[in-house]
């Protein structure tokens, strides 16, 4: 039996749509944070550069880098486009090639674009108890396809890190586009 000492709350609280505790760390990136990434240069001179296409809340209980911990964390895409693209994660791999991630939709309609090494491109629909499994060195980016906010959680290990780079250079084969009112994945002629 345990005493009542050796009881403890949790210092961490997800309510479905919110992560909050002590430790919670919360970024955002605004249109200016994601230069280079939407292929219509023009339609994206013209946007306010601090307009929010997404925030973030991470659960990080462990230093990063540290063997056998788990993060979890919630992402908030805003609806909108750039052009004919619309709002999405900057997107990464992984730096340990051998990490995977699983994520799952909470709210709103959303794409998680994946790519694996060869630059083999696919999506899956996300929506509100879609799971999805990201496997060990494929690249992930989620676009909001819907109106309204999409939110997703995620789960991945503390030593997975993030190479960003790679998607900066060198981007995804193709981009999800918004052709005649629906999504669309085409070949991005720019890389």
């Amino acid at each position: 039996m345990c005493k009542s000492e050796n009881i403890k709350q949790s210092p961490y609280f997800f309510n479905g749509e919110e992560l909050r505790g002590e430790g919670i760390v919360h970024s955002h990136r605004t249109l200016a944070d994601l230069r280079g990434v939407f292929a219509d240069l023009e339609a994206y001179s013209r946007m306010d550069p601090e307009t929010e296409v997404y925030r973030v809340s991470s659960m990080l209980p462990v230093p990063e880098g540290t063997p056998g911990g788990v993060y979890m964390g919630i992402t908030y895409i805003s609806p909108g486009r750039v052009g004919n693209e619309y709002f999405m994660t900057k997107g990464h791999f992984h730096r340990n090639p051998c990490s995977a991630e699983c994520y799952w939709g909470v709210k709103g309609e959303g794409m998680l674009i994946l790519m694996d090494l060869s630059r083999k491109v696919w999506a899956e629909r996300m929506s509100p108890g879609s799971l999805h499994y990201i496997p060990a060195g494929i690249a992930h980016r989620v676009a909001n396809i819907g109106e309204e906010e999409l939110v997703f959680s995620a789960c991945w290990p503390s030593d997975a890190g993030h190479d960003y780079e790679s998607i900066a250079r060198n981007g995804f084969a193709y981009r999800l586009m918004n052709v005649g009112g629906n999504p669309k994945l085409l070949a991005d002629t720019n890389r």
